[in-house]
């Protein structure tokens, strides 16, 4: 089977990022976006996808604020996940796991379509703190939404999130509630990009995944 890798660097008035996948990986893990919460989830998600993985942000106007960062390390991960699975032949092409946290669960399903959606659901809803979603800086499930909007839309992947809590759960810290759903996405992705020996073509009825 050929290699499953795929490098890009992308530059823009306000950033410039790195970023390097092998699918077919060993874990290993080279990430740095300036964002530590968002580093550790996306180690995280290589991790337990069992990828290779290399970010490096170069340049991030955090002057300003992490989102353009953020929103754009989501845009160039996509873009190098789907070169590096060209044109998906033999893919299983959909994915699911769910992965707890304490009082937290995260449901994730992946469908690498050709269609870039993103969808979280959260049945009850999270009381924050007065503030917490106006901190500048801090890096929220807001923030992580943005991020799987972009990587989604980019990737060509249906990716749907249902997270579960405790209806007293205060959103303190969002690390609970963010690390499931990496975790969750690594698992399920690795599903939908493995190879079923069974299938000799595209996984669509269609014959093409765009």
């Amino acid at each position: 089977m050929a290699q499953r890798i795929s490098e890009k660097t992308r530059k823009t008035s306000e950033t410039e990022i790195f970023v390097k996948v092998n699918i077919d990986g060993t874990e290993e893990r080279k990430i740095n976006t300036g964002i530590g919460l968002l580093d550790h989830m996306l180690d995280l998600f290589a991790y337990w996808g069992h990828f290779d993985l290399e970010i490096i942000v170069k340049k991030g106007d955090f002057n300003i604020d992490i989102h353009h960062t953020n929103e754009d390390v989501g845009i160039v991960l996509g873009q190098v996940f789907k070169d590096a699975l060209g044109d998906k032949k033999g893919i299983n092409r959909i994915g699911s796991a769910s992965v707890p946290m304490e009082e937290v669960t995260a449901s994730v399903t992946v469908d690498i379509s050709g269609r870039g959606s993103f969808k979280l659901t959260q049945p009850v809803s999270v009381v924050v703190p007065i503030g917490e979603e106006q901190e500048s800086g801090k890096y929220r499930l807001v923030d992580a939404e943005h991020f799987f909007e972009s990587f989604a839309k980019h990737l060509g992947m249906n990716f749907n999130v249902t997270l579960v809590n405790d209806p007293l759960t205060v959103a303190i810290d969002w690390h609970k509630f963010l690390e499931p759903i990496f975790k969750a996405l690594g698992i399920a992705l690795d599903q939908a990009t493995q190879i079923d020996p069974r299938r000799k073509g595209i996984p669509s009825t269609k014959g093409v995944i765009d």
